[in-house]
């Protein structure tokens, strides 16, 4: 059974924030702060031997090396993320890949497609709701929705400088 309401703050929030007391809140989970390391996307997206399927792998493999690059130094800025919450970030890039590869091949191959059967709704419609919806769950996880970021305070560095990105 869910617990209704919003969800609780994690514990370094509410500190950051000053609103930590503890009868409401416990301290949690404490993670070492070091930076998450990228995954080997070859061992992700394997490679086929050779043709359109190695040219579509790679194509994955460099879109999600892209994406770990732009999102990961962000998220250790803003939110803290360390190498323990490692494979939620994974989890974000590989499904946001997928999304991208899916989206692609709706647009090669259309919304409908020939079966054997006769014309049917593409496969890949089915496949991209499924990662939608576990995309905006870990969207929302990581904070990397607008309304979602609202409610993560960045950590802080210990710099009295209130410009983090100058």
């Amino acid at each position: 059974m869910s617990v209704s309401g919003a969800k609780p703050k994690p514990h370094l929030q509410a500190v950051r924030e000053g609103t930590f007391r503890p009868d409401r809140q416990t301290e949690g989970a404490r993670f070492a702060p070091v930076d998450p390391v990228e995954p080997d996307w070859a061992e992700v997206f394997p490679s086929a031997s050779r043709g359109a399927l190695a040219k579509e792998a790679k194509e994955l493999r460099d879109y999600a090396a892209t994406l770990w690059a732009r999102i990961v130094p962000a998220l250790v800025i803003s939110t803290g993320l360390t190498e323990t919450q490692r494979e939620t970030v994974t989890d974000y890039v590989i499904t946001a890949t997928r999304i991208w590869q899916g989206e692609r091949a709706l647009t090669r191959q259309g919304m409908v497609v020939q079966t054997e059967r006769g014309m049917v709704k593409n496969p890949w419609t089915s496949v991209l709701n499924a990662y939608r919806s576990h995309f905006r769950s870990l969207t929302g996880e990581l904070g990397l929705s607008p309304s979602s970021a609202s409610r993560i305070a960045a950590p802080d560095t210990g710099d009295d400088d209130d410009d983090t990105f100058d």
